[in-house]
């Protein structure tokens, strides 16, 4: 068992910033998932029996249902970040570079379906407490720590989350602390119109946030659904990757050759000013598209 401090929240700036690493987590999550799900092979005629294209439609499946879940978690974290009165963040790390901005064990990056890849999704979505260690290659990097000035009357500082229960564990702490302070009226100051809900996006579970019992029961899924409810991880996020790494492993203990994968790697239109090297896309039509589909997400 691995100890967690509490984290300390101590005013709305403290928990905006949480709440926004929160949204940025759950974003790159859902990158990496997708990444992975678009690597995987879909056709007999990539080398794979008719027995490998079932067991690998079934493992993208449920990535399917994972990736969707992310994102249904990613508009209930906006929920509560609009519902205390901040904007909606929907910013996230500049992929496929590692993040340095998050707690040193917390990294994301583009990796093709695989058992490494599965063993780097197990580690970041697993339970509070439990002791596991990242997939091959992936060393604590040191974080970067926000400039402070003392001018600034409140600051909001980096707190030292261990996974993303924690994190969230963290933020429904905060929440509870700040309404005892403040009253949850002077808490949740948001417009009730800014609030994502099932009629308009069609999850039966995206639900409004309206004070601290709506803020919990959300945070209380999205915990639910990502590493599993407190000692019972089997149908979360965490439990089927579970599943599929040692489904993979018995395929491959069968058929060594077996790889349900796709050769690619992450590519860039141009190198980030952190990145020292990296794959660029060579073909000019190839490259414009990424380029305008980058500014539209952005």
């Amino acid at each position: 068992m691995t100890t967690e401090p509490p984290l300390q929240v101590g005013s709305r700036e403290e928990l905006v910033y949480l709440l926004g690493e929160a949204c940025e987590i759950e974003h790159g999550l859902m990158c990496e998932y997708l990444y992975a799900q678009f690597s995987l092979k879909r056709a007999a005629g990539e080398g794979l029996t008719p027995e490998q294209v079932a067991r690998v439609q079934a493992w993208e499946a449920t990535l399917i249902d994972v990736i969707k879940q992310e994102m249904l978690h990613l508009a209930l974290a906006t929920n509560i970040l609009t519902a205390v009165g901040a904007a909606p963040h929907f910013e996230r790390p500049n992929l496929p570079i590692l993040s340095r901005w998050y707690p040193p064990g917390v990294q994301i990056a583009l990796l093709p379906f695989g058992e490494r890849a599965l063993r780097h999704f197990m580690y970041l979505e697993r339970p509070e407490g439990m002791t596991l260690q990242d997939a091959e290659g992936f060393a604590a990097q040191p974080g970067i720590q926000p400039l402070a000035s003392i001018d600034r009357p409140v600051a909001a500082a980096p707190e030292p989350w261990q996974t993303v229960g924690h994190l969230y564990r963290g933020i429904e702490a905060g929440l509870a602390q700040l309404c005892d302070r403040y009253g949850e009226d002077a808490v949740f100051i948001g417009p009730p119109g800014a609030q994502a809900v099932t009629a308009t996006f069609e999850w039966k579970e995206l639900t409004a946030v309206t004070g601290l019992a709506s803020a919990s029961r959300a945070i209380e899924l999205i915990v639910e659904q990502g590493e599993g409810a407190r000692g019972d991880w089997v149908k979360s996020h965490f439990g089927k990757f579970v599943g599929i790494v040692e489904d993979f492993l018995a395929m491959q203990a069968a058929d060594p050759g077996f790889d349900p994968a796709r050769p690619v790697e992450p590519a860039y239109v141009r190198l980030p000013p952190d990145v020292e090297s990296g794959t660029l896309i060579e073909d000019r039509v190839t490259a414009r598209v990424a380029d305008l589909c980058n500014g539209l997400y952005e």
